[in-house]
């Protein structure tokens, strides 16, 4: 049996019929990430295995720093081959780190590859994958048209001519951009460019709240007042310490692999904004995400302050982010959910990431819900009905983030 086999992290009957009769076939609404709208447009090439499973990957990075790799073979000026060869070693060593499930995921869905990545194997999958990606059907859109995307939310900043997404407006994969303006600098123009981006098919905005000070509530609150009026959706990434390292950030910039998890108190703080939003009859639809799981409480217990209908599920509790976006963090984050509100009307699962082969992501989290549903039924916490766990499993996966964004 391969690794990589059918009822891959599926531990009860119950779980492997919910995921393969109702979670592994839906379409993927990918509601925020970093790929590139002007590679979609383009419809990139990918020159080697290297470039697209390590270009500009921090979460790899960090793996083959904390193996004894040089720089040199990892953002250095060392060769492509190389460099896949001494991401191959580090591989082995990441037992209990979700990375060793996704990159052997991606092998298997993409390229058909049962073989384990290793020292010894880093050159025939090299050469298996780069065969591959020397075909047509294996460029940027190729990838996407493999994973069953239906829509892509990228993350665009306030001043982004948005040149992409107009050229992507015939595609058949919906490609659309996600207002992110950095809180630090919020400009006299603002609004000008929300309704540029709302005429550019924008109907989502995304902040990273690295602090709660009062200065910060309050342009929150103003920004959510304006997305209120588009009817946007409003996702707050909070918690985030970002380049700690400054010798490597002086060197390589942001984004680079030196972030981590900050421990700042954040109930208040986000209590201010949901409130003064509400207290105007101006608050967006919202999605919460914490990079700190000792929150997960704060924020599952805020949801219910505010929650409005007709709108189901208005405020959102985001799926496990960034270093919870594993197996432990993304239980924690559901459970938390449905001990405290409603998983049923949870939005479900995205991918976060810079990679093109980063859906297998949303297979992932589907094989680990269906897991953790699966089991509450066969403990017989929750009746096997069969037709109510279909509802509950492809809403989750799909139909609730269809209903939630409308786009």
């Amino acid at each position: 049996m391969s690794f990589i086999h059918d009822d891959f992290m599926l531990k009860n009957e119950t779980a492997k019929k919910l995921f393969h009769s109702f979670a592994k076939d839906m379409p993927i609404i990918d509601y925020h990430c970093h790929i590139s709208p002007k590679m979609i447009a383009e419809d990139y090439k990918f020159k080697n295995a290297y470039e697209l499973f390590l270009g500009g990957d921090h979460y790899k990075w960090r793996l083959m720093r904390s193996n004894g790799i040089d720089e040199e073979y990892i953002t250095g000026s060392a060769e492509d081959f190389e460099k896949w060869c001494a991401f191959a070693k580090t591989v082995p060593m990441m037992i209990g780190n979700p990375m060793y499930h996704w990159t052997h995921l991606e092998l298997k869905r993409y390229f058909g590859i049962d073989e384990l990545l290793s020292e010894d194997t880093a050159k025939s999958i090299w050469d298996r994958v780069n065969e591959c990606l020397a075909k047509d059907t294996f460029t940027v859109r190729g990838l996407i048209k493999r994973s069953n995307v239906e829509v892509i939310c990228t993350t665009d900043a306030p001043y982004d001519t948005l040149e992409y997404h107009k050229a992507l407006r015939d595609y058949e994969v919906k490609v659309i951009p996600a207002f992110r303006p950095d809180l630090s600098d919020i400009r006299p123009d603002i609004t000008e460019r929300m309704d540029y981006f709302h005429e550019n098919g924008c109907r989502l905005s995304d902040h990273a709240v690295d602090e709660m000070s009062d200065e910060i509530i309050e342009k929150l609150i103003f920004l959510g007042k304006e997305y209120a009026k588009r009817g946007w959706v409003m996702q707050l990434h909070i918690g985030a310490l970002r380049n700690n390292n400054t010798r490597m950030f002086e060197k390589l910039g942001p984004d680079t692999g030196f972030d981590s998890v900050n421990d700042f108190q954040i109930a208040k703080g986000i209590s201010k904004i949901l409130n003064a939003l509400e207290m105007k009859d101006a608050l967006p639809k919202t999605i919460l995400y914490t990079l700190n799981p000792k929150d997960n409480y704060v924020l599952g217990t805020m949801l219910g302050n505010f929650q409005k209908g007709p709108t189901a599920g208005k405020i959102q509790f985001g799926s496990g982010w960034w270093f919870n976006d594993q197996r432990d963090g993304m239980e924690s984050q559901m459970k938390a959910l449905a001990n405290l509100g409603l998983l049923s009307r949870f939005v479900g699962m995205l991918t976060d990431s810079r990679s093109f082969v980063s859906y297998t992501r949303h297979e992932y989290f589907r094989r680990i819900l269906c897991n953790l549903i699966g089991g509450w039924v066969e403990e017989g916490e929750y009746p096997c009905d069969m037709k109510m766990l279909e509802a509950i499993v492809k809403g989750i996966c799909y139909e609730n983030a269809k209903n939630y964004f409308k786009f």
